[in-house]
């Protein structure tokens, strides 16, 4: 049956779709509607608003903060974003605070919050019409949005894993998946808060992995441990998973983030991270947006 599936996987295809122009430097986060492509642009503050035809400015990200992933949630008719200021970075001015931002498509800001105490530095959001999650890519921390929609609360406390990415909520509405960039893919039970890592076969944690989504009982995410980076296609099989190269022997150069909408999974090719040190390098070709048709329900939960 794995057999068979890593088969189907490999017959994937990458089909572009959008290429955000040069002068937007980082281009980190992807969501979507289904009709509107929204893109980050962590040097210049603003997320985009994109069609086919064009891409508009949406909104600038008040001073200091920079848009690193975002999502769009069906629910709460918003789109989060994780806004931060992380140490390590030439061009940001590092701070101890980020925020979980939500706008609506007006570009208005609906929702600005942060974790009760201590730093946060927020680096991906997912989110589902059960709820909202925000992951810490300095201290491993992973939170939820309260039911008051005012909050955040910790599901994963600080120093358990070191970098918490992606998140998608499993099928079963209560195990959050977390893609922890140095300690390996993890499941979280949302009802007694339960942590266990998933190995794969040879009991090794799958790292490395950035954004992570999931369609039916598949999740793809974004491996950019090491360059060039690639999509992998992650099966749960209890405590353990089942890795694939859903685009066979295709590669990606600087990949970073991916959504789905409806059917197809959306995967930003070439963010830009590579060139991050070198202070007046100007982009000679866009960041391309490629989209992959998938098979089985990708229903949004």
């Amino acid at each position: 049956m794995i057999g068979a599936f890593l088969a189907a996987a490999a017959a994937l295809q990458l089909q572009p779709v959008l290429t955000i122009d040069p002068k937007h430097r980082i281009v980190e986060g992807v969501a979507s509607d289904g009709t509107t492509i929204w893109v980050s642009s962590v040097v210049e503050r603003k997320i985009l608003a994109c069609t086919a035809a064009s891409c508009r400015t949406l909104v600038t990200l008040p001073a200091g903060l920079h848009p690193f992933a975002i999502a769009w949630d069906f629910k709460r008719d918003r789109l989060w974003v994780a806004a931060d200021c992380p140490p390590g970075v030439s061009f940001i001015k590092a701070c101890e605070r980020g925020a979980l931002l939500a706008y609506g498509k007006d570009g208005k800001l609906k929702t600005r919050i942060a974790s009760a105490s201590g730093a946060f530095h927020p680096g991906d959001v997912s989110a589902v019409a059960t709820g909202v999650f925000v992951s810490d890519s300095q201290s491993g921390a992973v939170y939820q949005l309260t039911k008051s929609g005012q909050a955040l609360e910790p599901i994963v406390p600080a120093g358990v894993g070191k970098s918490a990415q992606g998140s998608a909520l499993d099928l079963d509405g209560r195990t959050l998946i977390v893609a922890d960039y140095s300690k390996g893919i993890a499941a979280i039970d949302l009802v007694d808060g339960t942590r266990t890592l998933l190995l794969r076969a040879e009991e090794k944690p799958l790292r490395g992995i950035d954004g992570l989504v999931r369609c039916g009982n598949t999740y793809y995410g974004i491996y950019n441990g090491s360059a060039p980076g690639t999509l992998v296609s992650i099966q749960r099989e209890g405590n353990h998973i089942t890795v694939g190269e859903p685009l066979g022997a295709v590669t990606l150069p600087d990949p970073t983030q991916l959504a789905l909408s409806g059917q197809r999974l959306l995967i930003i090719g070439d963010s830009g991270w590579a060139t991050i040190d070198k202070k007046d390098f100007e982009r000679t070709s866009g960041t391309p947006i490629y989209a992959i048709d998938l098979p089985g329900d990708c229903a949004v939960g």
